[in-house]
C-alpha cells in the first residue's frame, strides 16, 4: 500500500499514454471517438496578450447594469438582484454557459457534469444557499423548521466505495487508530468559537472567527501541520490529501494547514448526504436562470438603449473594462455574430475568475493594490465515458456514485445515472472522471495541457477506470469527452488568510464590483454564492 500518493512525471505519463493508443487500437476493440475541450481557449490567451487592444467597436449601448461572467457568482448575484425586485440587468455568458458548473449531453438525453457535481447540504452560516435552494424549490422546511430536501435531489445509497487491495469496501474514511484520533479531534473543534463568538471554522469562510487560535494554521501545509501532531498513517495521509485534491485542486504538501482543517471542521454535517443530479450542478444553475426568467438572446438587438424588464443575456465576452466617475464604458465581443460592441453601463459586476478580471479590468490595482497577487489556479482534466453498457463489477459489489482508487493519485468516477437507477437500469450511462492534476507545479502542467495528445490526455482521463475495470474496458465506450480546466480552482495555500489582494477586492465598492468564490482563496459554490450576493447588496445600495 503506498503511503503517499504518487506524484506523475511528464515522462511517465507520455510513456502511458503511449500505452493507450496501443490498447485502443487492439483489433478487438470497437473505434471510440473522443474530443476534447479546452475551456476559454483561445480566447483567454488572447485576452492575455492583448490581441484585442486596437479592435474598434462596430456597435455602441446604453444600459443599467451589466453582469460579467454566468458561473455561480454571477447567477448569484443575478438572482438576488432578481430577488430584490430588479430586472434590469444584462448577462455576458463569457465562453462557457454556466462557468464551472457546466454540463455534457450525449444525443439529447445523457447528462453529465463537466464541472462541479455536488453540493454538500448547506451549513448554518450558508444563509444565502439556502434561501437560494428554497427559492428554487429544492428546500423547505418542516413543521420543526428542520430542511427538508426531495429524496430525488439527494444522493441515492450506495453513495460511496473504495476500490482497496483489488477489492471494493463501502466509505472511504479509514479506521485505523490515527483516523479515529483525527475525527475526534475535528469533532471537538468543528463547534468551537473565537473570542469574537463566530466559529473557528466556517462556511463561507468570512463568517469565520478572525482570532488567532487556529488562523495561525495558516503560516505552514497541512502536511507540515500533520507531522507535528504525529499523524503518520498511510491510509489517513492518502485519504487527507485525496480530500484536499479533491477540493482544493492541491494535495496536503501544498495546501494551507487552515485550509486543510477547515474542509472537515465547517460544515459542520459531514454525515448528510449531498445533493447531487446527472448534469452535476448544472442542474442549480439552469434552474436559477428559469426561476428569474432569464431572456438569452442571439442576436444583438436593434436599439442602443437597452432597457431590460426581465433579465437578459448575450453569448458574449468583456474585452475590456474601464471605470469612469459616472459610468462604467466596456468593450465586448459577441460570439454569435463575432463582433464588437461597446457597453456604457451604470453598474457593472465582474464575476469572472480573477485571473480573467486582471486581463479585462483597466488599472486593477486600483481595486486589489499595488501588490496585487492572484491565488494560485490549479488545473484540472474531467473525462464524460459514454457507454453502450455497464462494465461488470466484481462478485458482492454494487457500482456507487463515487468510486474512488485508493492510491491513485486521481479521483476516481462518479456515476452521471446514479440517481435514476431506482426507476430503471438505463441502456447507456456516463462515467465521470476527474483528475486534479498536480503532477507538477501548476504553471508546468499548464504548458504540458498545451502540448498534450489526445491519446495523452485520455489515458490520464481513463487511469482510474483501467485500474478497475482492466485492458476491456474501452470495449463499453461509444464516446470519450474531455474537458481541460486550466485553471479550474484557486489554490488554498499557506498565508492565504492574510492575502492583501483579496481583503481589499472583497471590501471595494464602487460602480465596477468583484463577485468570485476567487475572493476566498478557494472554489467551492457556496462561497461563490456569497459574494455574488454580497455585490448584488452593494449594487443596491448605490445612490446611481
Amino acid at each position: 500500500m503506498p503511503t503517499r500518493r504518487q506524484f506523475l512525471g511528464s515522462a511517465a505519463v507520455l510513456g502511458a499514454a503511449a500505452a493507450t493508443s496501443a490498447i485502443l487500437s487492439h483489433h478487438f476493440y470497437p473505434p471510440m471517438s473522443v474530443r476534447v475541450q479546452r475551456v476559454g481557449l483561445p480566447l483567454a490567451h488572447q485576452l492575455r496578450d492583448r490581441a484585442f487592444a486596437h479592435m474598434v467597436p462596430q456597435r455602441d449601448f446604453v444600459c443599467d447594469t451589466v453582469i460579467v461572467g454566468s458561473g455561480a457568482a454571477a447567477l448569484s448575484a443575478a438572482w438576488y438582484l432578481h430577488r430584490s425586485g430588479k430586472r434590469d440587468f444584462l448577462i455576458l455568458e463569457g465562453v462557457e454557459r454556466n462557468g464551472n458548473a457546466a454540463a455534457y449531453t450525449f444525443s439529447g438525453s445523457l447528462n453529465a457534469p463537466t464541472g462541479a457535481h455536488y453540493l454538500p447540504q448547506p451549513s448554518a452560516e450558508s444563509v444565502f444557499v439556502r434561501e437560494l435552494l428554497a427559492d428554487l424549490g429544492i428546500l423547505r422546511h418542516n413543521a420543526q423548521g428542520r430542511a427538508v430536501y426531495d429524496d430525488m435531489d439527494l444522493v441515492h445509497a450506495p453513495d460511496e466505495r473504495l476500490f482497496y487491495q483489488g477489492k471494493w469496501q463501502y466509505g472511504l474514511m479509514p479506521h485505523d487508530a490515527d483516523s479515529q484520533r483525527f475525527a475526534q479531534f475535528i469533532a471537538q473543534i468543528k463547534h468551537s468559537h473565537g473570542t469574537d463568538g463566530k466559529k473557528h471554522f466556517a462556511i463561507p469562510i468570512a463568517e469565520s472567527s478572525q482570532d488567532d487560535t487556529w488562523r495561525k494554521c495558516d503560516t505552514q501545509t497541512f502536511a507540515q501541520w500533520l507531522a507535528q501532531e504525529n499523524y503518520t498513517s498511510p491510509d489517513l495521509l492518502w485519504y487527507l490529501d485525496y480530500c484536499c485534491r479533491d477540493d482544493y485542486g492541491q494535495g496536503i504538501a501544498q495546501v494551507s494547514a487552515y485550509a486543510g482543517l477547515h474542509y472537515f471542521a465547517a460544515r459542520g454535517n459531514d454525515q448528510a448526504a449531498v445533493l447531487t443530479w446527472s448534469d452535476g450542478l448544472n442542474h442549480l444553475a439552469e434552474k436559477m436562470r428559469q426561476h428569474m426568467g432569464l431572456q438569452e438572446k442571439q442576436d444583438l438587438p436593434p436599439s442602443s438603449h437597452l432597457h431590460f424588464r426581465q433579465p437578459e443575456s448575450w453569448a458574449a465576452s468583456a474585452l475590456h473594462i474601464k471605470e469612469h466617475n459616472d459610468f462604467v464604458d466596456m468593450t465586448v465581443y459577441h460570439h454569435t455574430s463575432q463582433t464588437t460592441a461597446r457597453i456604457r453601463a451604470q453598474n457593472v459586476i465582474v464575476a469572472t475568475p480573477l485571473f480573467v478580471a486582471q486581463h479585462i479590468v483597466e488599472n486593477m490595482k486600483n481595486y486589489a493594490g499595488d501588490g496585487f497577487r492572484l491565488p494560485e489556479s490549479a488545473p484540472w482534466l474531467i473525462g464524460n465515458f459514454v457507454l453502450n453498457a455497464f462494465p461488470p463489477e466484481l462478485p458482492h459489489s454494487e457500482l456507487a456514485w463515487d468510486n474512488v482508487v485508493h492510491g491513485s493519485s486521481h479521483l476516481g468516477y462518479v456515476l452521471a445515472t446514479h440517481q435514476s437507477l431506482r426507476v430503471a437500469k438505463p441502456e447507456q450511462t456516463i462515467f465521470t472522471t476527474y483528475t486534479a492534476l498536480n503532477h507538477d507545479t501548476p504553471q508546468n502542467v499548464r504548458k504540458w495541457l498545451l502540448q498534450a495528445s489526445d491519446a495523452t490526455l485520455l489515458h490520464h482521463a481513463m487511469h482510474d477506470l483501467l485500474t478497475v475495470y482492466g485492458k476491456h474496458f474501452p470495449r463499453h465506450v461509444q464516446h470519450a469527452e474531455l474537458t481541460v480546466r486550466g485553471h479550474a480552482m484557486a489554490v488554498p495555500k499557506v498565508g492565504y488568510l492574510s492575502q492583501s489582494s483579496l481583503h481589499q477586492l472583497r471590501a471595494h465598492s464602487s460602480r465596477l464590483l468583484f463577485a468570485h468564490s476567487d475572493l476566498s482563496g478557494y472554489s467551492v459554490f457556496e462561497e461563490a454564492v456569497y459574494w455574488g450576493v454580497q455585490a448584488a447588496q452593494k449594487l443596491l445600495k448605490m445612490p446611481f
